[in-house]
């Protein structure tokens, strides 16, 4: 275990130099590789999502609206997304006035709802999208970051997305790929159900018309209500964000030191949806003694973050649902981490083990802790890096 934590610490500290090296000293010739046309521009895999877009004259009213709604940053950022890129003939398709009163800076709100349900928190290619909507008899539910359900289906040999209020988007280009995930252009805009999120704010407001509601005794009403699974002698309540649960459970105190640590709070306190693997503090510490303290230190905080993200993955997989994967993939089912790290779900018996890169596995103890925000696992033993 000792070699093969040091390992996972020099191999994390070794990519993060040589990532920065590569990109400050990539040659020419790395942006002349084979680029994919998207209106009249040619599509660089070693730009991001923002900085490739701008270029296609196919786009400018997206580009307009990701501006607008203040998502460049976002769509900047590491990922992986994946993001349904509607043309400009696609926004022409809506109402006369529609792309312009959206753009107001007062309409904000429901501009970013409608962009971040194009976005998916995963580098989804069209072979994994047709995959998955082969293993699901045809139809496959699309989770967004903005937290509308999709589906995706097949049309001949074409990928198509059905939308909150059954329109169909087309995937035209796919799989042009960026350096922070993947666009696949459409042709229609996608929405949200009409009560998901696009009804008038005034159905939140009291009947002063003043303010929100804030009435604690309903809210705790509300969470009385609730479904709920105990973790470490607290109930998780579904309408709590990850975070917001963690930090309830005597089980998980070391993880949530650690995440504070890594400043990865506001992260995985986020819309998501994350599927989170979670060690209990148990599991750590069955690493070397010392480890665990060396980790917390600001100087490793690099290291602390590799190892956390390799128990974060992207999308709301339930325990049924990784099973089902790996039954119909021989019996594992491999899949990646935000951090880029391999894992691999894989039965046991009635059991569900998550196997990472250093070849240990964390049987999950405690499966489908539904969250606002995604789910958590709860794993007996801390996923390392390779």
């Amino acid at each position: 275990m000792t070699s093969k934590f040091a390992k996972a610490l020099f191999l994390s500290t070794a990519l993060a130099f040589t990532g920065a090296t590569a990109t400050a000293l990539a040659p020419v010739t790395a942006i002349a590789q084979e680029s994919p046309m998207v209106g009249g521009a040619p599509m660089f895999a070693t730009k991001n999502i923002v900085e490739n877009a701008v270029n296609s004259a196919d786009h400018t009213t997206l580009v307009a609206a990701v501006k607008a709604a203040g998502l460049v940053e976002t769509l900047s950022g590491e990922g992986p997304f994946t993001v349904f890129a509607p043309t400009n003939a696609a926004f022409d398709k809506l109402p006369d006035g529609t792309v312009e009163t959206l753009l107001k800076p007062e309409n904000k709100d429901q501009l970013t709802k409608i962009l971040t349900c194009h976005v998916v928190a995963a580098n989804a290619m069209s072979d994994a999208i047709m995959g998955m909507i082969a293993d699901d008899n045809g139809e496959h539910p699309v989770k967004t970051v903005g937290g509308c359900t999709f589906t995706a289906k097949m049309s001949g040999d074409n990928i198509v997305i059905v939308d909150g209020q059954g329109n169909e988007a087309t995937v035209t280009i796919a799989d042009v790929k960026q350096s922070n995930g993947v666009i696949h252009v459409i042709d229609t805009v996608l929405l949200p159900a009409a009560d998901d999120g696009m009804e008038s704010d005034s159905a939140a407001m009291d009947d002063s018309g003043d303010g929100y509601m804030a009435d604690d005794t309903m809210a705790e009403s509300a969470m009385a209500d609730e479904e709920t699974v105990t973790v470490g002698g607290a109930p998780m309540y579904p309408s709590k964000t990850i975070v917001e649960n963690a930090v309830n459970s005597a089980d998980h105190t070391t993880l949530v030191a650690a995440v504070k640590a890594a400043g990865l709070v506001e992260t995985l306190s986020g819309e998501g949806p994350f599927t989170v693997f979670a060690p209990t503090n148990a599991a750590f510490d069955k690493l070397p003694d010392g480890t665990v303290e060396t980790l917390l230190k600001p100087e490793n905080k690099d290291q602390l973050t590799k190892v956390l993200t390799a128990h974060v993955v992207a999308g709301d997989l339930s325990a049924e649902e990784l099973m089902r994967r790996a039954r119909n993939h021989g019996g594992r089912y491999n899949f990646n981490a935000v951090s880029g790290d391999a894992l691999t779900a894989v039965i046991k018996g009635r059991s569900l083990y998550i196997f990472d890169e250093a070849g240990g596995a964390g049987k999950v103890t405690i499966s489908n802790v539904n969250q606002s925000n995604g789910v958590i696992h709860v794993v007996d033993d801390v996923l390392l890096p390779s």
